[in-house]
């Protein structure tokens, strides 16, 4: 849910190296990919243990601490990757999507497995759309950026009042407004680091660092969109 520490891209040239960029995508997409992975496979297993689906969903309590802790790890991931090796803050993102996994467990018990593929091909094609026009677009992000983040800031904080109120339709109104801010922030994101690609060039141990901390904003923006999508798919959602 936030930006990069102290970074601001500059106007994109698109007469750079293609390499540099390709590279770094590269391994911003591949870190993703794996965070993802490890969040499947912890949330399935964490499904199949009915002990830790009452600890996990027996309080609000604990719900809200666990919410506030994967921010809180978020963005100290963020800002640890520029100040430790590249190495231990994708340990610190790879921990970050174990925690991710055992959080939203209870998709595969609340969704049939056929609804989950299908919300999970939807958010790779929105994911990819919105990826591609903030690869290609001319045009600069950076203030709608900083609204759409701050946009979901609120979002994240009526999230957490709706636990207590269980108000149906403010609880859609935050599914539909995380959709549409994620979709925003996914093509600011990949625009900002196409900009962060360039400013790399020649330092692959700072490329390495920043391709930490993009992969954890593109599998945070992912998991938001997938969840968003697969709500709005099964409504309440329903059990097998």
């Amino acid at each position: 849910m936030s930006q990069f520490p102290n970074v601001r891209t500059k106007p994109l040239d698109y007469g750079t190296d293609d390499r540099v960029t390709f590279n770094f995508f590269n391994a911003v997409y591949s870190w993703m990919a794996v965070g993802l992975a490890v969040t499947a496979v912890v949330a399935w297993v964490s499904s199949q243990s009915q002990m830790m689906l009452d600890l996990m969903y027996g309080s609000r309590i604990v719900m809200i601490a666990c919410a506030l802790g994967m921010m809180a790890i978020a963005m100290g991931v963020q800002g640890a990757a520029l100040r430790i090796s590249a190495a231990a803050g994708t340990a610190l993102f790879l921990l970050y999507a174990a925690l991710m996994g055992v959080l939203i467990s209870a998709i595969f018990v609340a969704y049939p497995l056929p609804m989950l593929g299908g919300a999970f091909l939807i958010t790779g094609g929105v994911f990819g759309g919105m990826s591609v026009y903030g690869f290609l677009t001319g045009r600069d992000l950076t203030s709608m950026g900083s609204m759409l983040i701050m946009g979901l800031w609120g979002l994240f904080l009526a999230s957490i009042v709706n636990i207590f109120m269980h108000n149906n339709a403010l609880g859609w109104i935050i599914t539909y407004g995380v959709l549409l801010v994620v979709m925003g922030l996914t093509a600011y994101y990949t625009q900002m680091l196409k900009g962060i690609a360039e400013q790399t060039r020649g330092n692959p141990n700072l490329a390495a660092r920043y391709a930490v901390i993009g992969s954890l904003l593109l599998y945070i923006s992912f998991i938001n969109l997938f969840l968003s999508i697969l709500q709005i798919m099964g409504g309440n959602g329903r059990r097998r």
